[in-house]
């Protein structure tokens, strides 16, 4: 069955060559003190810079999933409060995961279809991380990087963390304009699922050092004392930073992906437009994500070409959340084939 769902998110075709790679090299049972584990870390990293363009200056960390590290920022980085932007779902979950840590935290939510007004945007020195949900998996929306600039120009003064799960290693980000970016691997980096990334800036750093929490499991000053020996402080999906390392190898610099994906979802987006029975969730062009389309028609349309699309051998994403019974989304990540694309690109124009 061929998905298209927004993760976990088809796997690159070249995975099962990765995995008995993997399993003849050893690196199954390497110990995360060990020189291999520690040369598959560097590796890895400056792969980031390589193909990423991540700062020279940028430290990689590995987590479990996105939502652990929504805990690690608020608990090791936030000394007062953060102040949430988002539209969505995902957003919201963030938002209440700090919020319990602690509850000065702030929750200002944007409509789906609207960009952030950054002129108007008042943002107190109550709060001294801004966190930004840039893709919004639940909805289909991001915030685009001039967006991301703006803020950091107006608030030069405050961390800035970017959730970008569905997003990093798909489009390229400008991570100098921010001092926190995270993800998973199980969308654009096209693998399965039980990995996390994390991304510090100097400054991240030198806010997490001064703020001086440790001793809980994923404190980020214990992590980063492991990392600078390119070790981790617990024992890490090793198996799973190696598949990364092997995309990474083998992906395109990412603003030749970026482009394609640009490409590919303008021929989605027509499709889309030309049909009668459903229409694109987000209707603004600026607000609408480049790695995740959401459409949506009456429930028991939606409900129809679902079970139609199975037999066809594909699945279709499900709405998220309220969203559910009446949408349905499309990924639009780079391990998904042109010809798969186009695939599903015929089927929907018959509607």
């Amino acid at each position: 069955m061929l998905t298209f769902a927004a993760g976990p998110s088809k796997v690159y075709d070249k995975l099962p060559e990765y995995m008995q790679d993997a399993y003849e090299k050893g690196i199954l049972s390497a110990n995360h003190r060990s020189a291999v584990f520690m040369n598959l870390y560097q590796e890895t990293e400056t792969l980031f810079r390589e193909k990423l363009h991540l700062p020279d200056d940028y430290k990689l960390l590995f987590t479990s999933s996105a939502t652990e590290n929504w805990e690690i920022i608020t608990q090791s980085v936030v000394e007062s409060a953060g102040y949430h932007l988002f539209s969505g779902s995902f957003g919201k979950k963030w938002y209440d995961y700090a919020k319990h840590i602690e509850p000065k935290t702030y929750a200002h939510k944007i409509n789906p279809d609207e960009t952030i007004d950054v002129s108007n945007l008042e943002i107190g020195a109550d709060y001294d991380l801004i966190a930004i949900t840039q893709n919004e998996t639940s909805n289909a929306t991001q915030v685009r990087m001039e967006s991301i600039s703006a803020i950091a120009n107006k608030y030069p003064e405050k961390i800035i963390a970017v959730d970008t799960t569905s997003s990093m290693g798909g489009i390229e980000m400008n991570f100098a304009l921010a001092d926190i970016w995270y993800a998973s691997v199980q969308k654009c980096f096209g693998l399965p699922a039980g990995l996390g990334i994390l991304l510090v800036s100097p400054r991240a750093i030198s806010k997490a050092e001064k703020k001086g929490e440790k001793g809980r499991y994923n404190s980020l000053n214990f992590m980063l004392e492991n990392a600078t020996q390119y070790q981790t402080h617990y024992t890490p999906n090793v198996f799973g930073i190696y598949l990364l390392k092997r995309v990474l190898q083998d992906l395109e610099e990412i603003q030749h992906v970026e482009n394609k994906l640009v490409a590919r979802m303008r021929k989605l987006e027509d499709t889309i437009a030309n049909t009668s029975k459903f229409r694109m969730l987000i209707q603004n062009a600026e607000a609408r994500s480049t790695t995740v389309l959401a459409v949506e028609g009456k429930e028991e349309f939606i409900s129809q070409i679902k079970k139609a699309a199975e037999k066809e051998g594909m699945q279709l994403g499900g709405g998220y959340g309220a969203l559910k019974p009446t949408s349905f989304r499309v990924a639009n990540f780079p391990a998904i084939t042109e010809a798969e694309l186009d695939k599903l690109i015929q089927f929907l124009k018959q509607y």
